[in-house]
């Protein structure tokens, strides 16, 4: 487990998953009441992580303000003839900063499996992103106590492809498939117990890596996350889609 000393040499760090949703209006919307909030010097980052075809629309609006930009997935290609793949280049290109990798959603609907990711997290390194690396096991691995071992082959298969000191340059984000979108919240206990693994996994270079949580975080929830010394933000989904919500989490954050 981490120190608090540890703890305060990473920087806070709340991400915004919009997923499927919005629109140009919507979108200028939320960043309209977001980001006049967020104005001004603030102890945690915030990023941004839109759709592709919305993402010059964002950083656009968001281009004096504070809060970066990212993208929710990217290609395992370098470049070439695959019709409706977006390259880490092009996402550099519109002004991207960080990018998904490996997200539940993706392992699960699109059957994404680790090596897969391995390689985003590859080609997305090679340009300069910065990856938001997603683990995460399903109710039947923790109910089979295979939670462990499933985050652990997922860290694995990134490690034998790029090396362990790739992650000095990445952010790992845990989320249980169980808590996405459903309401329900890894307690205190198992989100430190798997944070604590991930550092155990990551040896030397684990202390200073940014490990966030996700799964149906809320304001009324964020805090008390947030305090676990191995937590360092949080990967948001449906409630950053609310500005004044992720504002609440964004501020608890921000102590």
């Amino acid at each position: 487990m981490s120190t608090r000393l540890g703890k305060t040499s990473r920087r806070p760090l709340v991400i915004a998953n919009w997923k499927m949703n919005g629109s140009y209006h919507t979108n200028a919307e939320l960043l309209a009441q977001f980001a006049p909030q967020w104005q001004g010097v603030h102890c945690a980052e915030v990023a941004i992580c839109a759709p592709y075809i919305y993402l010059p629309q964002v950083v656009e609006v968001l281009s004096r303000s504070n809060i970066v930009v990212g993208a929710q997935d990217v290609s395992q290609f370098k470049l070439g003839a695959y019709t409706g793949e977006i390259s880490g280049a092009m996402l550099v290109d519109v002004g991207c900063h960080y990018v998904i990798v490996g997200h539940s959603e993706r392992r699960a609907y699109f059957a994404e499996s680790n090596r897969i990711i391995a390689e985003k997290f590859m080609q997305a390194q090679a340009v300069g992103l910065v990856p938001i690396f997603c683990v995460g096991e399903s109710l039947e691995r923790r109910e089979a106590g295979e939670a462990l071992a499933t985050i652990g082959a997922q860290l694995q298969a990134v490690i034998d492809m790029v090396g362990l000191g790739a992650f000095k340059q990445a952010v790992i984000a845990y989320e249980p498939v169980w808590a996405v979108g459903t309401g329900r919240i890894a307690t205190p206990e198992q989100v430190e117990e798997m944070h604590g693994f991930i550092r155990a996994q990551l040896g030397s270079i684990g202390a200073g890596i940014r490990i966030l949580y996700g799964g149906s975080v809320k304001p009324d929830n964020a805090a008390q996350t947030f305090a676990l010394d191995d937590v360092d933000g949080a990967l948001v989904g449906g409630a950053a889609l609310q500005a004044n919500t992720f504002y609440g989490i964004c501020q608890a954050a921000d102590l």
